[in-house]
């Protein structure tokens, strides 16, 4: 089955493809001409993978489409990132490495360095819509462990709980077990299986 990725972050892209890749054909927008990117207005999860599925679903003549909405969430900041990760702070037009430096700069302000990731993804296939929900808890470390892979800075300094490894140091089959998005598409891999 051909399945529509509705992101424009290779990142997102990479980590969807590791864990469904192998049993169906995963395309960008851009590989079929989408070039539009949708007005990411929700204010949950939940609703902005919806905006984002539903948008692509259209754009696409109603190819099957998965879109997530994904982010942190911190114990010392409460309802500060969420859903609006990666336009808080520096904004979504820094650079990978500005934005995490801002970040970083800030948690050095709390000793409270809890954190959990959440992964709301949004299944649309012949017109029928279903969610899946991923979450993974961890901490913040003070400094990247790794270089910071392109979309997804945060993973070089979240730790998860229960590992001494970051999430860009894991496997991907170590990651794809554990991490908020890898729970969320193991579900979404076993719904496809199905259909």
């Amino acid at each position: 089955m051909k399945i529509l990725i509705g992101t424009t972050n290779p990142g997102k892209f990479k980590e969807i493809h590791e864990v469904l890749g192998d049993t169906h054909e995963l395309i960008m927008p851009k590989d079929i001409g989408i070039n539009e990117t949708p007005q990411e207005t929700g204010t949950t999860y939940k609703e902005n993978a919806l905006i984002k599925a539903n948008f692509y679903y259209e754009k696409s003549g109603h190819t099957t489409t998965i879109a997530e909405d994904s982010g942190i969430e911190l114990e010392a900041f409460p309802g500060e990132l969420g859903h609006l990760t990666r336009r808080w702070g520096k904004g979504e037009n820094a650079t990978d490495e500005e934005w995490l430096t801002h970040f970083l700069e800030i948690m050095q302000e709390t000793q409270n360095k809890n954190a959990v990731f959440r992964c709301t993804t949004a299944v649309i296939h012949n017109g029928k819509t279903t969610i899946f929900v991923g979450q993974c808890h961890g901490k913040i470390l003070s400094q990247s462990q790794t270089a910071i892979p392109k979309g997804i800075p945060i993973s070089s300094c979240f730790l998860p709980d229960g590992f001494d490894k970051v999430y860009a140091a894991l496997t991907p089959t170590e990651k794809n077990k554990i991490s908020h998005r890898g729970r969320a598409m193991m579900q979404v891999r076993n719904f496809l299986s199905i259909l």
